[in-house]
């Protein structure tokens, strides 16, 4: 690959490989599920780095950089070790799935740049185990924005589906990839991942309007008590950061702009709010009590929005292990 033709996620990951598996942890923290896929990706599909790339890429820190060189390396052991690092085990293997045993199923990753509608209007009339498995091939957030664009009577029936998968044979996943080779631009031969499952489905759920999701958790209760219970486990909605302990909320605090907590806190419940109270400076607590009691009245789409981002904060922090749900006063004691 000649230089003048990176790009810059190429570029990117020419970096990531050259600085060192603890820098490349740091910098990984700082981006989100997508941002680390594609880019983990790109890591993973670069077949050679040459030093023209690493000159045109580092530029200024060039010397720095090869002195402390990973080129040459295992890029399947660099980029595992990195990530374990960076996310923790658990979120880091399912990426890990994707990147290093799924990244041949390049049809989904296609997806992920299109239009959540499109891609609606594109599985509609696949057989339902074909759409809960592209679904959860997906980032929670943009699979809950598909199934919006989903009639309703099919959301219950994929969110049930999703809960149940055990995972994907490579038969299961050869089909898929037939399918999306059709449709978009096709792809290699699929390893076996494992996908789906309690936890997929709740994050999806997460992410859907608050009365959408409610509708399909109500549909499923009926249809499956015990499975819509374990579901129902996973979640969690806003009103769960009160079970935090007083210094994971500081932590929380301190990764949340001003506006975007005064626009959540809206629709929050008394307790929670003292608890948000309770956890900032008397100065900053008073300010935000007088700015909530002065805000004019807001739509309940923007205040569920602005809740939904703190959400994918406390996603993050969790996963990271630098904050937990459930270590506050008599919260509960479950991980997410």
């Amino acid at each position: 690959m000649a230089v003048k033709e990176l790009n810059q996620t190429e570029q990117a990951a020419v970096l990531m490989l050259a600085i060192g598996m603890d820098r490349a942890a740091q910098i990984f923290k700082h981006m989100n599920r997508r941002e680390v896929q594609i880019l983990g990706t790109t890591m993973a599909n670069i077949e050679e780095i040459t030093p023209e790339m690493v000159d045109q890429v580092v530029e200024d820190i060039i010397i720095a950089v090869k002195s402390r060189t990973s080129l040459g390396m295992d890029t399947d052991s660099y980029i595992r070790t990195v990530l374990i690092s960076a996310l923790g085990p658990d979120k880091a293997n399912s990426i890990l799935d994707r990147i290093l045993q799924g990244g041949s199923t390049r049809g989904i990753e296609q997806l992920k740049w299109m239009d959540s509608r499109a891609i609606a209007d594109m599985i509609r009339l696949e057989h339902p185990q074909i759409m809960a498995t592209i679904l959860s091939l997906m980032d929670s957030d943009q699979a809950a924005e598909v199934i919006m664009f989903l009639p309703d009577n099919m959301r219950s029936d994929l969110i049930m589906r999703i809960a149940t998968m055990k995972g994907v044979q490579p038969s299961a996943l050869r089909e898929l990839d037939e399918i999306m080779e059709k449709q978009l631009t096709g792809s290699e031969n699929v390893k076996a991942t494992t996908l789906g499952g309690i936890d997929a489905a709740a994050n999806i759920l997460n992410y859907m309007e608050g009365s959408s999701s409610d509708l399909v958790m109500s549909e499923i209760s009926e249809l499956r008590a015990e499975l819509a219970q374990e579901i129902q486990d996973k979640m969690f909605v806003f009103e769960d950061i009160a079970t935090m302990s007083a210094t994971d909320m500081q932590g929380l605090l301190r990764e949340i702009a001003t506006g975007q907590l005064l626009l959540a806190l809206r629709g929050a419940s008394q307790d929670l709010k003292e608890k948000v109270f309770n956890n900032m400076s008397r100065r900053a607590a008073e300010i935000l009590r007088d700015d909530l009691e002065a805000s004019p009245p807001a739509r309940v789409s923007d205040v569920e929005a602005a809740q939904k981002e703190i959400l994918s904060v406390v996603r993050r922090m969790v996963d990271s292990g630098e904050i937990k749900l459930g270590g506050g006063d008599g919260g509960r004691d479950a991980y997410i």
